[in-house]
């Protein structure tokens, strides 16, 4: 959740998150570079994977902030909402996530980071790894069972 400034360490804070919401209010920025200096934990690495090249990049050459409207526009983060809604929403998605089947997740997680830096073939062999990996899980037999008793499934990530 981000309300207000996210500069420097804070916006770094923030990229090393998997999922952001901002206030509407809120600004991210890398402002090093207007004090003859670079971003140090990670974002000048962060931020042109989390939105698209050529902005980040601008952002981190001007120093400029980023509105958190724009940086819902650019894809750094994934939901803008009134000051007031900020940790209501926050903590609605992180409880959206904790419904789902926890190995799965996390496999979700692994694939996509690392398949993000292969290329495709080599993404798609990562998944089918991973897909054989989560299949031999109890929780991916009790997910489509309680979907057929039509109930909430228990996962116990085993």
């Amino acid at each position: 959740a981000i309300n207000g400034l996210a500069y420097g360490g804070g916006c770094e804070l923030a990229l090393a998150c998997d999922l952001r919401v901002a206030a509407e209010h809120s600004t991210l920025g890398l402002f090093e570079v207007r004090q003859g200096l670079i971003p140090g934990a990670g974002g000048t690495q962060r931020l042109p994977r989390s939105m698209p090249f050529g902005i980040a990049l601008e952002a981190l050459m001007t120093g400029d902030p980023i509105s958190a409207q724009d940086a819902m526009k650019y894809g750094l983060v994934n939901r803008v909402v009134p000051k007031d809604k900020l940790m209501q929403t926050a903590e609605a998605l992180a409880n959206r996530l904790l419904e789902n089947a926890p190995l799965a997740v996390r496999a979700v997680k692994e694939a996509a980071y690392r398949g993000i830096r292969m290329h495709l073939s080599e993404g798609l062999s990562l998944e089918t790894m991973m897909i054989n990996n989560v299949f031999q899980s109890e929780d991916a037999k009790e997910g489509p069972r309680a979907f057929a008793e039509k109930r909430k499934p228990v996962f116990r990530s085993r």
